[in-house]
């Protein structure tokens, strides 16, 4: 009798490229990046995420810096407005039947390359100083940019095992260490079904949160690296991984199209 083994899956990067784990580390790298490339090159305006603008803003206030807080504060309904077209972007796609997470890929991908573009035109004239009125272009097209990331985590969830932020480390930080805490509690703890079991459901979400934290750090670190010397040309690193990603939700939507 000749048995016949299953066939081996093969590799298929598209599907790789929007697994689970893959995507959070990706999207936290390009996050990680984005915002401290804008910081260092923008004079301290945060793109990814409103904490730190406003923290900014209250700390220019307090200075006496009118200019400086109108500046950080003028991200907010940026951001907002960034994340409502984002959000009428991704119910368009569902009334049209496209792929939720293929479209908004593209928008960013899209928004990242404005932020490229406008950064290089502008940024050799800036003045070394933070009032200079050409911040404020080049600072819309990055939060733009980041408010569709931010925006496209909720809309585009049922792409991934639920939600997972990659922009904002504090709430996923929090979670790590309290899943740290759950995980040793219970394996020093007298072992039984109960404790072998909370034991089992902190790694499974210590391993989701994990790629998220190491995304966004080496993000951070690549963008103090390479922006000192590369500048604005450095966001082509960001924007391919970007591109890359909805290249490879375009193909796999398409495969899911055809095994239906």
């Amino acid at each position: 009798m000749t048995v016949t083994l299953p066939e081996k899956e093969s590799f298929s990067l598209s599907a790789f490229l929007i697994r689970d784990n893959p995507a959070r580390f990706l999207l936290s790298w390009v996050a990680g990046f984005v915002d401290t490339a804008a910081f260092i090159v923008l004079f301290g305006i945060f793109t990814a995420h409103v904490t730190g603008n406003i923290a900014l803003a209250g700390s220019a206030f307090a200075s006496s810096e009118p200019q400086t807080t109108a500046l950080r504060l003028s991200m907010l309904p940026i951001f907002m407005l960034s994340v409502v077209c984002t959000s009428l972007l991704a119910r368009l796609a569902r009334k049209k039947g496209w792929d939720v997470l293929t479209v908004l890929l593209s928008a960013e991908a899209i928004a990242l390359g404005l932020f490229m573009v406008v950064g290089l035109q502008y940024s050799g004239t800036l003045i070394i100083d933070a009032q200079s009125d050409l911040i404020f272009p080049i600072a819309v097209s990055g939060v733009i940019a980041m408010g569709i990331q931010n925006a496209l985590m909720k809309e585009a969830a049922s792409a991934f095992t639920g939600y997972f932020p990659t922009t904002v480390m504090t709430g996923n930080f929090t979670q790590f260490t309290i899943d740290l805490v759950h995980y040793f509690s219970a394996k020093l703890s007298e072992q039984t079904e109960e404790t072998k079991t909370e034991a089992e459901d902190a790694i499974v979400k210590i391993k989701r949160v994990a790629p998220l934290l190491v995304g966004f750090f080496l993000g951070g670190t690549g963008a103090a690296y390479f922006v000192p010397s590369a500048e604005f040309w450095s966001l082509s690193m960001p924007l391919l991984i970007v591109s890359m990603m909805a290249v490879a939700a375009y193909i796999q939507a398409g495969v899911k199209a055809q095994s239906v």
